[in-house]
């Protein structure tokens, strides 16, 4: 049987602890895909699929917009994106990560409803672990596992930099 997690909250490591789960299942060769919604950066950990050939990382995004409005492109690649998972949810990947889509939802590059409707068409194999911000409680009730991270203290308050290897 295969879930489906939710990663939410204003706290640090819900991309990260999505990544941990990806590397656990390419371990034990399963086929994984990592869809990051609103993001174009690339972190060390984007470089997986240079070290495994189970998985596939793609971005449907340019720089963040969290802070402001998502303009035409934005929402033009969040779409395309969205199109591009309806295809992957059915096509055998063991594992798929939505990493930010809570966040494509909060800013309503497409809905909630829409994107429950994907997953309950997906190969039924196929875990599916969202990620970001803002989930919303339709969500939240509609998952089979929900963890949220939620800040407590964080050393960028003090003007702490992302480090590279820690942070990126």
């Amino acid at each position: 049987m295969a879930y489906v997690h939710v990663y939410t909250g204003n706290g640090k490591g819900k991309t990260t602890a999505a990544f941990g789960l990806a590397v656990r299942a390419l371990y034990a060769n399963k086929k994984v895909y990592i869809g990051q919604f609103i993001k174009s950066m690339k972190y060390h950990e984007t470089n997986l699929d240079k070290d495994f050939e189970n998985i596939t990382i793609e971005q449907y995004g340019r720089d963040c917009f969290i802070n402001n409005d998502p303009e035409e492109e934005d929402i033009k690649l969040a779409l395309d994106g969205f199109d591009k998972v309806k295809s992957i949810l059915k096509s055998g990947y063991d594992v798929v990560v939505l990493d930010e889509v809570s966040v494509a939802l909060y800013y309503k590059l497409f809905s909630v409803e829409d994107l429950i409707e994907i997953i309950d068409q997906r190969s039924e194999n196929t875990e599916v672990i969202i990620t970001g911000r803002y989930a919303p409680d339709v969500l939240i009730d509609y998952a089979d596992l929900v963890t949220e991270m939620k800040e407590i203290k964080h050393y960028y308050k003090a003007g702490v930099e992302n480090r590279d290897g820690i942070d990126r």
